[in-house]
């Protein structure tokens, strides 16, 4: 039996196939430029060329039929009929206060989510039309919604209300949602078994960052404060998004530009961040850019790693100064060491020391690597996150009657023994590369 995921954005839709019984990765993909004039698709299966090809997606329709066309394909699939497929993953954006866990999907089910979809109005239509049109071609097939609100549900009152008219909450349900949630909560699970404790006795601080960033506090292997709010705009600095700003600022700049709101919260979410200060949003453009002297590029990291390392401080205070480990991941957390070197500066204070020389060489995203120094008294580890295993995990758990919410639930990742099998493969050939890294895994305790 295999379990599909499916992670469907405004203009693509990535996907997985998971082998629950070998517990390992069949195929990945991406399916992009939905709705455009044309649209692409990049598949790999184990042991199977690649494939990549154009073709006409006007809808998630279009792209859910090829990807299982794919999965069938007798060159490139992996599966031989769709009766192999035991359940569908879906990542959903946001629950808003409907959904505090993972869930079946139903009509019902359905219907609640369009009613969300005023809190993400950028991605919950596309979440949407994907289980719509994956329902239509697997009728028979259970499919379960996760959701990336669900993880921070445990945070108290004083973390996620806003000093707003309280009737704002009440009426609209304005509050602080978070969001990366399988992401942390992979991580904060993975922290805990590296620093061999139980998961509740654990206080971690983990700062996924990508294009959309946003760093999450761990206490008691539960989350209570994270940086993203209602929506996935404040916060860190992105790679587009401006993040934490004065919010006077919105007037002022409409009443002085003629921006209308719709215009306003186009620039802040896809105009601003590193886009913004210097025009670039891949750390690796901004990277080469400030080496090269463009200050506007150095600038850029100044600030990201400057509002990462508030962050990180912050969250400390508010673990009551006992952290057991920093957590660093996703693309620029995993592979970014100016940003990890830039954020950790200074964090001493909390007992955080950063090996230059193990960060340096970390640029890897096969292995679970520790980058802090021997005598660091909270550890600095390097967690590649690996979110659709959790919706592989919940979905089989929903299809087979054994899902619980995630304070009660066991995954198979929080075991020692656990090994991701496609990683460790990946890895070998990593270090036969850099034989170097081998030094800095990190192992369970």
């Amino acid at each position: 039996m295999v379990i599909l995921t499916l992670n469907c954005g405004s203009s693509s839709a990535k996907y997985q196939v998971y082998d629950w019984r070998n517990k390992d990765i069949l195929a990945v993909g991406v399916v992009e430029r939905i709705g455009l004039e044309y649209s692409t698709i990049e598949h790999k299966a184990t042991g199977k060329e690649e494939y990549n090809e154009k073709f006409s997606s006007p809808t998630h329709k279009e792209a859910i039929e090829l990807i299982i066309k794919m999965l069938l394909d007798e060159k490139h699939g992996v599966i031989k009929s769709l009766s192999e497929i035991g359940a569908v993953g879906h990542r959903v954006l946001h629950g808003g206060e409907l959904f505090k866990k993972s869930a079946l999907v139903t009509d019902e089910v359905v219907e609640q989510l369009k009613k969300v979809i005023p809190l993400g109005p950028l991605h919950m239509p596309a979440n949407i039309m994907g289980i719509e049109a994956a329902r239509k071609a697997m009728p028979n097939v259970p499919q379960a919604i996760v959701l990336d609100t669900a993880w921070h549900q445990t945070m108290p009152a004083e973390a996620f209300m806003y000093a707003v008219p309280y009737e704002w909450y009440t009426n609209n349900n304005v509050r602080r949602y978070g969001f990366h949630g399988t992401s942390h909560l992979y991580c904060a699970k993975r922290a805990a078994v590296l620093l061999g404790k139980k998961n509740e006795d654990t206080n971690v601080i983990i700062c996924h960052i990508g294009n959309g960033a946003s760093v999450c506090a761990v206490k008691n292997g539960v989350c209570v404060d994270t940086s993203m709010g209602l929506t996935p705009l404040e916060g860190l600095v992105m790679g587009s998004r401006s993040g934490d700003l004065d919010p006077a600022i919105i007037p002022y700049m409409m009443q002085n530009t003629g921006m209308s709101a719709m215009e306003m919260d186009t620039t802040l979410n896809k105009k601003s961040g590193l886009i913004g200060i210097c025009g670039m949003s891949d750390r690796r453009d901004v990277a080469a850019a400030a080496a090269e002297g463009n200050e506007r590029a150095q600038l850029a990291i100044d600030l990201e790693c400057h509002r990462l390392k508030k962050y990180i401080a912050g969250y400390a205070a508010l673990l009551g100064g006992r952290v057991d480990a920093i957590v660093f991941t996703a693309g620029v957390g995993e592979m970014g060491g100016h940003i990890r070197k830039g954020s950790c500066v200074g964090l001493e204070v909390i007992g955080a020391k950063l090996d230059q020389y193990k960060n340096e060489i970390c640029h890897c995203r096969n292995g679970e690597f520790e980058i802090s120094t021997d005598d660091s008294q909270v550890k600095i580890f390097v967690i590649p996150t690996d979110e659709e295993l959790v919706i592989t995990e919940d979905a089989y758990a929903l299809m087979n009657g054994t899902y619980d919410v995630h304070t009660n639930f066991h995954y198979t990742f929080e075991s020692k023994d656990y090994v991701n099998k496609g990683r460790a493969r990946d890895l070998v050939k990593n270090l036969k590369k850099k034989p170097e890294l081998k030094s800095i895994i990190a192992l369970p305790r």
